[in-house]
Order: C-alpha cells, then sequence, then structure tokens
C-alpha cells in the first residue's frame, strides 16, 4: 500500500523557480531518509539532494545554492525549491524514500 505521488512539475523558462512535492503514504515517514533523483536524456540518474529524519541535508554539487530540500512529517511530504534553473535541469525528477520505495516521476523541462 506504500506509495509516493509527485507534483509539481511543468515548462519554466531559465532563471525561473519550481516546488516539487512529494507526498507519501502506507509508510513510517518521520524516520526514513527522503529525497529525489533526476534523470536527463542519454544520462545516469543522479542524486539532486537528500533529506534526514533530522533535517540533514545533501545536494549534488550541480544544484548547490539553487535548489533547497525539505520536509513536512506532520503532512508526510518532501519538497524541493529549485530556483534559478537551467536548461541542465531538465528531467524526469523522482521521489524517494529510504532508496526503496520510488515515484512514478514528475517531469522538469527548462526552456525559453
Amino acid at each position: 500500500q506504500a506509495q509516493l505521488e509527485e507534483s509539481g512539475g511543468g515548462l519554466v523558462q531559465p532563471g525561473g523557480s519550481l516546488r516539487l512535492s512529494c507526498a507519501a503514504s502506507g509508510i513510517i515517514f518521520s524516520i526514513i531518509t527522503m529525497g529525489w533523483y533526476r534523470q536527463s536524456p542519454g544520462k545516469e540518474r543522479e542524486l539532486v539532494a537528500d533529506i534526514t529524519r533530522d533535517g540533514n541535508t545533501v545536494y549534488s554539487d550541480s544544484v548547490k545554492g539553487r535548489f533547497t530540500i525539505s520536509r513536512d512529517n506532520a503532512k508526510k511530504t518532501v519538497y524541493l525549491q529549485m530556483n534559478s534553473l537551467k536548461p541542465e535541469d531538465t528531467a524526469v525528477y523522482y521521489c524517494h524514500a529510504a532508496r526503496t520505495l520510488w515515484g512514478q516521476g514528475t517531469q522538469v523541462i527548462v526552456s525559453s
């Protein structure tokens, strides 16, 4: 019954912002690491950001200073605020829980 549901993707111009959301159900959300990976055409899946149960965060070097990951344990939701978006951020973004449960993905396209 456990699942993750992503939302918030779309098309945005370079320099713009988007906020992705990932709502969890059927898991003990508060004790596990949550995060985001992405996959661009022709590239391997890569880590974007992780956040632990205590709120500690890690980021890919390519997004540091531009993206912010956060979580709301009461709502069982993790967020990815993406600012100063670049065309190279174009990808399908996948939410994960403890790297064992994965969402279906949400498309982000950065283009003028």
